[in-house]
């Protein structure tokens, strides 16, 4: 009977594309039932591939939160947008996360193109915040379009803020997977380390309390990040702008601005690490970070890990 049981066990991999915005990292977090990603209104809010595992009785799905696909400005979108045409070419199957609330556009004409291109696994549609529609009755003609476009094993629509139950998506993907033991131990649901994951929530807060250039212009490096004797964990942290009058900004009128992200990223981080935080942040510029592969490499947005 065992040897029955872990031949029908399934798993794989699942590649999670959309244009900017669409709420791939929402929906990401949603399934697996913990925040891997962060969150926020600000196209390419994710700069990496994110690595998130949802591990069932039944299955195990390893989920890639990519970047929006999206026309790169600077180097830094080069490597993003490769890391997400990446992606289709490692997965057992792929989610096209579609924002069902916003006009069609140029950028999932772009996607279905990469997918003819690049992908040979199923692709599930995935339409996204219907909660947002006014009538309803705009899904069915917005489906037969996108299925005249590409031959999707199945179309789903969803609100990945507002739902609860995501059964029959979760279901759709494991039909996709194929049968195999897990590749990550069950109580494992990222392989982010804590300092790519601390330093993550500190840009989120920095997203949420920012307008214009600056979102884009800033990275996030933790330094330091240790136990005190005290219980406590001491983060030392690095803001990298691009600019003297971001960094300004960030730090605003008599340190307002820097004290605001730091209370908002302390009390996130608090609640992930399980433990008081005492949190240091600096604010540093340096020109140009996002056309710079040194700089890239460093911070780990070239496809490779931050170096410390």
């Amino acid at each position: 009977m065992e040897e029955q049981n872990s031949k029908q066990h399934r798993s794989g991999f699942v590649a999670i594309v959309g244009r900017p915005n669409a709420g791939k990292s929402t929906l990401v977090n949603q399934l697996v039932g913990e925040k891997v990603a962060i969150i926020s209104d600000r196209p390419q809010t994710t700069r990496n591939r994110i690595l998130s595992i949802l591990s069932t009785e039944e299955a195990q799905i390893v989920f890639l939160d990519t970047p929006g696909l999206h026309k790169p400005q600077d180097k830094l979108g080069e490597h993003m947008v490769q890391a997400a045409v990446n992606a289709l070419k490692e997965v057992d199957v792929v989610l096209f996360v579609v924002d069902a609330s916003e006009k069609r556009g140029k950028g999932e004409q772009v996607i279905l193109d990469r997918l003819k291109e690049e992908c040979s696994v199923p692709v599930i549609l995935v339409l996204n915040k219907i909660d947002q529609l006014p009538d309803k009755a705009v899904l069915l003609p917005m489906i037969d379009r996108f299925r005249k476009e590409y031959p999707f094993r199945s179309v789903l629509t969803l609100s990945a803020l507002e739902d609860e139950d995501f059964t029959p998506l979760l279901q759709e993907i494991i039909q996709c997977l194929p049968e195999g033991p897990s590749f990550y131990p069950e109580d494992m649901y990222t392989d982010q380390t804590e300092r790519v994951m601390a330093a993550e929530i500190i840009r989120e807060k920095v997203l949420q309390l920012t307008r214009d250039e600056v979102p884009h212009a800033v990275a996030v490096q933790v330094q330091e990040m240790k136990d005190r004797p005290n219980g406590m964990v001491y983060v030392r942290a690095d803001i990298f702008v691009e600019r003297d009058s971001q960094k300004a900004i960030l730090i605003g009128a008599k340190g307002k601005m820097l004290k605001e992200i730091s209370q908002r990223a302390r009390t996130d981080l608090e609640a992930f690490l399980g433990c008081r935080v005492y949190l240091e942040l600096w604010v540093k510029v340096r020109p140009k970070w996002r056309e710079k592969e040194g700089d890239l490499k460093r911070l780990g947005l070239a496809g490779e890990r931050p170096q410390y």
